[in-house]
């Protein structure tokens, strides 16, 4: 069968899902490469279900490579196809396209079901812009065992092509919502009884002294690249944390500054559970 092209329906059918608006009209998104495909098809699941992959399109030369990802996906019962190397640029938006393009549905993560009576710890990126930071972040949050990422306010939408990169498959290891309402997020939050911490270089409480408070169910806040948290935002938390710097450095970059703070409340909350 000769391949599909850039013409072909059902390709320029999945190229319209690059946009916002049109993932958003069809419910539908783009997931590109072998480690990211593979997750997807490897059973994201969510509530339970498993997220629908509704079509794989490969190039001739991606099939030498990832023919494992193909075989799966066909005893997924995907829908596959081979395309023309035009067709696979028009579905990509990287410079060098890996030849493998997956359609699935969005992920549609509610809120109640990142934030309830077992969360322990959560990652809430507030009007983060970056998508490359907001994947990179969820990646951290997946690497540390958190129990969901929340993406809060006018953040990046996480099917945006580089998030779902950048998360190197770990947007489809844990639930990762977004909403726009950040006083409603941190307000469920603090329903939950989990207790709401700001990243501020100027907080109260330093991270290598606050192992106590950690212990404790947590939701990280951290703030757009540019700006960091909103001082109305960062108001709202129970307690404003630094994180300290021995060095000449002035400060640190949203992804390593959520690297920090994530993995010392894991470390603590995970020996806590070890001795208790």
């Amino acid at each position: 069968m000769d391949p599909l092209t850039e013409r072909t329906p059902r390709v320029v059918s999945a190229v319209k899902l690059l946009r916002t608006a049109e993932r958003r009209k069809a419910g539908r998104f783009l997931v590109e490469g072998e480690n990211s495909v593979t997750e997807l098809l490897n059973g994201a699941l969510s509530n339970g279900e498993a997220r629908p992959v509704h079509d794989l399109f490969y190039t001739e030369d991606a099939a030498e490579r990832y023919q494992h990802v193909i075989d799966r996906a066909l005893t997924a019962g995907v829908r596959v196809a081979r395309v023309t190397d035009r067709a696979i640029k028009a579905l990509s938006d990287t410079v060098t396209p890996p030849g493998l393009v997956a359609v699935s549905d969005l992920l549609d993560v509610p809120l109640s079901a990142a934030v309830h009576q077992e969360t322990r710890l959560l990652a809430v990126p507030v009007e983060v812009n970056e998508p490359g930071n907001a994947g990179t972040v969820i990646r951290i949050a997946d690497a540390v065992g958190a129990d969901a990422a929340i993406l809060a306010g006018d953040s990046v939408d996480p099917h945006n092509g580089k998030v779902v990169r950048s998360s190197a498959g770990s947007l489809f290891h844990l639930p990762v919502v977004r909403d726009r309402d950040t006083v409603s997020v941190i307000e469920q939050i603090r329903a939950a009884g989990i207790q709401i911490l700001a990243t501020a270089a100027d907080g109260e409480v330093d991270l290598d002294e606050a192992d106590e408070l950690l212990s404790k169910p947590t939701a990280w806040l951290f703030g757009n690249e540019a700006h960091g948290l909103d001082p109305a935002i960062a108001a709202q938390a129970d307690h404003r944390v630094r994180i300290p710097i021995h060095g000449r450095a002035e400060s640190l970059n949203l992804a390593t500054a959520a690297a920090i703070c994530l993995y010392v409340s894991a470390r603590v909350q995970n020996r806590a559970t070890d001795h208790g």
